[in-house]
């Protein structure tokens, strides 16, 4: 079984090789590491591994936090590859195929934010309705998004920002960038987090911002 671990440790040479060494001692094989934030003296680490059959994945916590200082997010099933940095794959196939150029959003953002689903969606005359999902959107009705459009890219926190129930089933993370001038947005999903940190948030924005200008406002 590959499970995806994201983990949170001092910024500091040597810590993540004891994470790994502690992993190791545990049965656990790594498959590939992506760097997902560094600040404030800490970094934070997406860890893809592999465990033997029959091994139950808190292993994986109690090994990473046997290391001091280090703490485990998020345990998560895990394809056993690490999509990473491959926004500019995903803006070279939008670019070849711009009349697909939504549906190739919104099916590539998932793989590359490792999460479940992705929805754009656009507000117009007190409704909201979806441009293009990915296979794994949530079904909802037909309903309205008040808090669009969006300044800036923003976790959304159900509590705050209406959204249809199954957006935030499942213990599902939610995060929007704006998508162009327009009332428009990008909704990511990540059923059973982890939260989306802050420099995921200027990618989602990054990647948006560039989509909207090779297709059009």
């Amino acid at each position: 079984m590959s499970f995806l671990l994201r983990v949170v440790l001092p910024d500091k040479p040597g810590s993540l090789g004891s994470v790994a060494t502690a992993l190791g001692n545990a049965g656990a094989d790594i498959l590939g590491v992506d760097v997902v934030e560094r600040a404030q003296g800490h970094a934070v680490d997406d860890l893809a591994v592999e465990l033997p059959p029959g091994r139950p994945p808190d292993v994986l916590i109690t090994a990473a936090e046997s290391v001091p200082g280090v703490e485990v997010e998020s345990v998560r099933p895990h394809s056993g590859k690490l999509e990473t940095h491959h926004e500019l794959e995903l803006i070279d196939q939008i670019t070849g195929d711009p009349e697909s150029g939504l549906q190739l959003l919104a099916e590539g953002v998932p793989r590359i934010f490792r999460a479940g689903w992705a929805i754009i969606a656009v507000r117009d005359n007190g409704s909201s309705y979806r441009l293009a999902e990915s296979a794994a959107a949530p079904e909802t009705r037909a309903g309205d998004l008040p808090w669009l459009p969006l300044e800036r890219a923003t976790v959304l926190d159900p509590s705050v920002h209406w959204m249809p129930e199954p957006w935030s089933a499942l213990d599902t993370e939610l995060a929007a960038a704006p998508f162009g001038p327009k009332p428009r947005a990008l909704v990511v999903g990540r059923p059973g987090g982890p939260a989306f940190r802050p420099s995921e948030l200027a990618r989602l924005t990054h990647l948006a911002g560039i989509v909207v200008t090779v297709l059009g406002p």
